[in-house]
């Protein structure tokens, strides 16, 4: 079963699945999905549109170099049937997906950490400059004095009355 991958949006495109283009100079084009064969049609650049994968790398939004995208690559060399090598060899990707998973995950927490800084210092700055909404104005001025009301300790005798 041969994986192919999307001319215009890189995604895994599955046999008996997509639409495949065959230009004039036996060039072929494959798309997982009509949508990509309209865009590849209209003559779009796929690195200007941005739900595609390579836009997402040229804009730093996605990993480009890795390792694990090593693994990826398409070897015209055909290997001998062996059930062992078949069967460590399915479980090596479920280890390469997992840590390609955590690597993109923290590639993308590191990517967005400056921006929480940006937002976390304007949110400080907009509270400091609109203080007056949040507190009352009593409350700001810090030489006000608060008005004690004393409290009798003993009972009166309507209110002896009313608890009875």
């Amino acid at each position: 079963m041969r994986l192919v991958k999307c001319w215009f949006c890189s995604s895994t495109v599955y046999p008996g699945h997509g639409i495949q283009f065959v230009r004039n100079d036996a060039k072929i084009f494959r798309f997982c999905r009509s949508k990509c064969h309209k865009n590849f049609k209209m003559k779009r650049n796929p690195r200007k549109v941005k739900w595609t994968k390579a836009y997402r790398a040229a804009h730093g939004k996605d990993m480009t170099q890795d390792k694990t995208f090593e693994f990826e690559k398409k070897r015209n060399r055909p290997e001998r049937y062996d059930r062992n090598v078949t069967e460590n060899t399915l479980n090596a990707m479920k280890k390469i997906d997992k840590i390609r998973n955590q690597r993109e995950a923290k590639y993308i927490i590191d990517r967005l950490m400056p921006n929480k800084k940006k937002v976390f210092k304007d949110a400080a700055n907009e509270l400091d400059t609109h203080i007056h909404l949040v507190r009352a104005p009593e409350s700001l001025q810090q030489d006000a004095e608060k008005i004690k009301v004393d409290v009798s300790k003993n009972k009166s005798v309507q209110n002896e009355a009313m608890e009875e």
